[in-house]
């Protein structure tokens, strides 16, 4: 088994945030099957390896990098093309191509999918980001009715339904890092989470959403958008409600319903059980034995299955009118 090299910019600072933290998991998921590293190559860090300074190496055969980290994904592709990468998508639609050299592991089947069509030639994976076992139902009281996290929520939330319903019920707004979030998502009846807006400005999709998730792990109610990899495990009227749904008026009756417990859906526990640990290692130890198999074929074989490139589609297109004419002036 290769070692892996997961390739990040930073571990914190201005790189903070959910890919990261999920990028990290992953890596120490990762770890329990082969070796695994981290490598910035934005900023350099103490005690951390830096990805000029190791491809200065001569030994980097029996090594795989896994990049990650969307907006650089072309230029870390470019730069590493003679060498072993994984790309490890999280969001979709940074509309960059990659090789059939890459193999591509997503973290939703939203993403699966995005790049089953992008990607036709590429082996794709899927490997959900993991759910972990501190996100669970410890069944006390609930003294918060509503939570939302400011970040990535939409202006309508933020600018209409959170004033109304403040007027009506107790409302807890996080604008920061929490420390024990399981904590906070036991205390919450109802959590609120509309990310559509925030990623159609950037053009890139929800890469999962952990924490709609972790919402529901915890036994809150969940009002969520249900745009990219929330998809996969939101069920709206099942396991969670749509918010933003019509009518201003409506989600307010419709939450205030769930607060006062007119109103409750539930979140299997086969469903939480495909993002646990245990699940996830199964996966990717069958994932990671399958790519490197993949690079020992790699070292003598080159591609040649034709790629769907936009000329080789208008191709497909003409030959397929001209068909039709010919069947046409045939009968």
């Amino acid at each position: 088994m290769r070692k892996l090299y997961f390739l990040l910019p930073g571990t914190g600072g201005k790189f903070a945030c959910g890919g990261l933290w999920a990028e990290l998991k992953t890596l120490k998921l990762a770890q329990q099957v082969c070796s695994a590293e981290i490598v910035t190559y934005r900023q350099q860090e103490k005690d951390t390896l830096f990805l000029d300074n190791l491809l200065q190496q001569n030994d980097l055969d029996s090594t795989i990098f896994v990049i990650n980290w969307g907006f650089d994904i072309p230029q870390l592709a470019k730069k590493l093309k003679h060498l072993n990468v994984i790309y490890h998508a999280h969001s979709a639609g940074y509309q960059f191509k990659l090789p059939p050299s890459i193999p591509i592991i997503t973290v939703s089947k939203n993403t699966l999918g995005y790049w089953g069509q992008q990607a036709a030639n590429s082996l794709i994976y899927y490997l959900p980001n993991q759910i972990s076992d501190e996100f669970k139902n410890l069944h006390r009281e609930r003294d918060i009715d509503v939570l939302v996290q400011s970040r990535k929520s939409s202006e309508y939330l933020m600018q209409k339904l959170v004033p109304t319903l403040q007027k009506k019920c107790q409302v807890h707004l996080v604008n920061s890092y929490v420390e024990d979030l399981p904590g906070l998502f036991n205390r919450a009846k109802v959590y609120l989470y509309d990310s559509a807006e925030y990623w159609a400005q950037r053009r890139v999709t929800e890469g999962f959403g952990l924490q709609p998730l972790e919402a529901l792990a915890c036994g809150c109610q969940v009002f969520s958008s249900v745009n990219g990899g929330l998809s996969d495990y939101l069920d709206p009227g099942f396991n969670c409600y749509k918010i933003a749904g019509y009518s201003q008026e409506y989600d307010v009756q419709r939450i205030l319903k769930v607060v006062d417990g007119l109103s409750s859906v539930t979140l299997p526990e086969q469903v939480l059980a495909e993002y646990r640990s245990e699940n996830i290692l199964k996966r990717l130890q069958l994932i990671l034995e399958e790519i490197n198999d993949f690079f020992d074929h790699k070292q003598d074989h080159i591609p040649n299955i034709p790629s769907l490139t936009k000329g080789r589609i208008t191709k497909l297109l003409v030959y397929r009118m001209l068909g039709k004419l010919k069947e046409k002036y045939l009968q």
